[in-house]
């Protein structure tokens, strides 16, 4: 007798696997799988469960959302346009699965591989990606919804297992076009002791609140840094006070002080205090209370809590700060984070009014083309040499990833300008421009450069009118020098990994909120 052929023994594994399945009784499983599995049709499950992380979760979750539907979208895309239609795998035969069991309306596609399974893996994976916390409590319901899937009868074992298979690749994808955000995050700064301040003992805050948020949904930034930091003197901006004179009188303050400024704001409103905190020689303790704080999650402060704790014990990093300069020398703006010229602001409004809902690479992509429609491109000269272009970046070190779609920096003390370059000259520039983002190869484009410098000069500037840097813009003179003022802040950066200071602010943020609705409560009475 000739041996069973491999595809056939498995096959045969498959049906014996889910015969039983099909026979098993979980206690409980009858009323709770069918609906989970029901659930997580068209990826309904997912969308809602990556809405929570980004409502409830603070930046790694919301990373963390993107990455997973992302991971989904292209594992859905994969399964039902290509396998599926690649094997044409028939549904398994439900007569050993209980009534109670079947779902009220069968599947019409083919079963291998499993497209539920599929999209489960992607989105856990993608979570897990990003928060490995996050990941371990999507997990267990990717499993669940996994398993489901033989469990009613609508898939064999093996349909599931390359689902998942497919699904974990598909994340895995994900990471060629948009790198996670490395962990620990920040262990490449270079750290330096600085003042210890108990409980904000001489610290002066400036307070832009019409970008502070403190306690998302719960407690104004004031309140929340009043209970995290009671002795600190915090200065809040009024109705129609302006911001300079604000920072002004605060870097006064600081320096009759401990000589530490704090801000809680926005980029742009950080951008501004590190500006002056720099001319007056004093340390800066940043409060994240802007949408995104590039700044602040790059120096290692996610949160206001991780500031507190750093000014407890006194722990610093390194940073440097980039200048701009006009043809004469006079300093015409500084910036923390990037510096651009041509078509990036665009892109970049465009690509994070996108990503929360496509993700990142995607939300990049379509930006891109949106913007290289309507756009000119910039004539100007680099160093001397003339150049067409349809965008100059500049970042403040080294951002990663390589691309158009930078996100974050390992360094902030590194001494480089980030200086990205799309060329407007070549042939077809904005078609191989646009091909070379969708493949995941711009690195490899002719039409983009990247290149790390300390300086760089930028003349003929005269059909520019604008610049714009960390949110802000300003008139572009003839000519510009972009250099940098290397280490010349210290900025307050915990040094513990910052999961376990997450986990003791979840504490103790309950308690501080808990103590301010006590104490508004015995106010009202």
């Amino acid at each position: 007798m000739s041996p069973m052929p491999p595809m056939s023994r498995m096959g045969t594994i498959d049906r014996r696997w889910f015969e039983r399945v099909a026979t098993a009784r979980l206690a409980g499983a009858d009323e709770v799988l069918p609906r989970l599995s029901r659930a997580a049709n068209h990826g309904r499950l997912w969308f809602a469960a990556a809405g929570v992380l980004a409502v409830a979760g603070g930046p790694a979750a919301r990373r963390a959302a993107r990455r997973g539907i992302g991971a989904l979208a292209l594992a859905s895309l994969t399964t039902n346009t290509v396998a599926k239609y690649a094997t044409r795998r028939q549904r398994p035969v439900i007569d050993a699965v209980p009534l109670v069991r079947r779902l009220t309306k069968a599947p019409i596609t083919t079963s291998f591989p499993s497209g539920h399974s599929a999209s489960a893996a992607a989105f856990a994976t993608g979570v897990a990606l990003e928060s490995t916390r996050y990941g371990a409590l999507v997990g267990p319901l990717a499993a669940a919804v996994a398993f489901s899937r033989v469990y009613v009868g609508v898939h064999y074992p093996g349909d599931v297992l390359a689902g998942c298979a497919l699904g974990m690749a598909a994340a895995a994808v994900t990471c060629y076009w948009w790198p996670p955000r490395p962990r620990p995050p920040h262990s490449l700064h270079t750290r330096v002791a600085a003042a210890e301040l108990s409980r904000g003992q001489g610290l002066v805050v400036a307070l832009n609140r019409g970008s502070g948020k403190g306690v998302p949904g719960r407690l104004p930034a004031r309140d929340h840094l009043r209970l995290l930091l009671p002795e600190a003197e915090i200065l809040e901006l009024g109705p129609g006070q302006d911001l300079g004179d604000l920072l002004d009188d605060a870097v006064d303050r600081a320096g009759r002080n401990a000589k530490v400024l704090g801000v809680c704001g926005g980029d742009g409103t950080v951008n501004a205090a590190c500006e002056r905190a720099a001319r007056a020689g004093l340390a800066l303790a940043v409060f994240p209370g802007g949408t995104l704080n590039h700044f602040a999650l790059d120096a290692g402060v996610a949160a206001f809590e991780d500031t507190a704790y750093a000014l407890e014990h006194g722990e610093a990093i390194r940073v440097d700060f980039a200048r701009v300069r006009d043809g004469a020398g006079q300093d015409v703006a500084a910036f923390l984070n990037t510096f651009s010229i041509g078509l990036y602001p665009d892109l970049v409004r465009t690509r994070e009014g996108l990503e929360s809902r496509i993700g990142k690479w995607p939300a990049a992509a379509i930006a891109l083309i949106r913007t290289l429609r309507t756009a000119d491109p910039v004539r100007l000269r680099l160093d001397g040499r003339p150049r067409a272009l349809w965008l100059l970046f500049a970042g403040n070190g080294h951002y990663q990833p390589d691309g158009l779609a930078p996100s974050h920096r390992p360094r902030l003390d590194e001494g480089v300008l980030d200086v990205r370059t799309v060329d407007a000259e070549a042939r077809l520039a904005r078609t191989r421009l646009v091909v070379s983002a969708l493949a995941g190869a711009l690195r490899r484009s002719h039409v983009y450069r990247a290149e790390r410098v300390r300086s760089i000069r930028i003349t003929g500037l005269e059909a520019v009118n604008t610049l714009a840097y960390d949110g802000e813009t300003a008139a572009a003179p003839d000519a510009l020098l972009l250099d940098k003022a290397e280490r010349a802040l210290v900025v307050y950066s915990p040094a513990e990994p910052q999961d376990e200071i997450a986990q003791r602010a979840r504490t103790a943020r309950a308690a501080l909120v808990a103590g301010a609705t006590a104490s508004r409560a015995r106010a009202a009475t």
